[in-house]
């Protein structure tokens, strides 16, 4: 019995060296090239559908049934306001401000980011393809909304609501996930977005968040300015749903920014906080807590 299993083996070992041979041998052949093939240097993006993305983004954020536009919809999975019910803590909201977490766009924010991907390929016809389905989406999102009685017939002011409720973030006695910030809008008391959370800054002697990177301008993470905003500054709505801050659009555009995924050294990080803290407190409408 052990001498049929040897030879089982060797033979065995045998027809793999012989087709390892063969396929040696095999010379490779290049998948054809489609003659329709485009060479990257000369794809031009699809300007109209991108201006379509555009507007269509201004329109859901000017809706307001969600807490903001395209760039705040829960991304990445678990960032704030991400879910049915979804709540941080013990953090509770406080009473009679209406519906606390609107139904999640995670389907729309895909979508639109796909859509842009097609886009800045040259690809104009499949990107309004997939733009009409996702207004065909995002409509049967706000039907359902009213079909449910939600209590944000008017998005706006509840949203409005929601900034008016806002608390120091770096107060709030709960642990807070990188990834629950990422992605999330900031808005300002006047109820103008001033961009998303891109990247977040720890202090190298603390260990502690110092500083969110806020994506601003472009579409969907592309073509954006990247501005650092001090972590004591930030306010959070009920149930996360969106961070705030006291300022205006001007002072952010006017405001210090970094390349996107800089790396600093020991020197450069501590004369590029100097710059930013120097700037933000003069440029702070009301301050944090007071």
């Amino acid at each position: 019995m052990r001498h049929r299993e040897t030879t089982s083996a060797a033979a065995l070992a045998g027809m793999m060296l012989t087709t390892s041979i063969a396929v040696a041998q095999t010379p490779s052949v290049a998948a054809p090239v489609a003659s329709s093939a485009q060479d990257a240097s000369t794809i031009q993006p699809s300007a109209s559908c991108l201006n379509d993305l555009r507007a269509f983004n201004a329109k859901i954020d000017k809706d307001g049934y969600w807490l903001g536009g395209g760039d705040g919809y829960g991304y990445p999975t678990g960032g704030w306001g991400f879910g049915y019910g979804y709540t941080m803590g013990a953090y509770v909201p406080p009473i009679g401000l209406g519906y606390q977490n609107a139904r999640p766009g995670y389907e729309i924010r895909t979508l639109l980011s796909s859509a842009n991907i097609l886009a800045r390929q040259g690809q104009q016809q499949s990107c309004e393809n997939v733009l009409a389905t996702t207004d065909a989406i995002y409509k049967r999102y706000v039907a359902e909304m009213h079909e449910d009685s939600a209590k944000i017939v008017n998005g706006p002011a509840w949203r409005q609501q929601q900034i008016a409720a806002a608390l120091p973030i770096a107060g709030m006695t709960m642990s807070v996930r990188s990834d629950q910030l990422i992605g999330t809008e900031l808005r300002n008391q006047s109820d103008q977005a001033l961009g998303s959370v891109d990247d977040i800054v720890l202090s190298p002697t603390t260990g502690k968040i110092a500083y969110l990177v806020i994506g601003r301008g472009g579409i969907f993470g592309l073509d954006k300015d990247y501005v650092p905003v001090p972590w004591g500054y930030i306010q959070a709505t009920p149930n996360m749903n969106m961070l705030v801050l006291d300022s205006t659009e001007v002072a952010m555009d006017d405001a210090p920014d970094v390349r996107k995924n800089q790396f600093f050294t020991p020197e450069q990080y501590a004369e590029t906080s100097k710059k930013v803290d120097d700037y933000w407190k003069v440029h702070i409408v009301r301050k944090v807590g007071g």
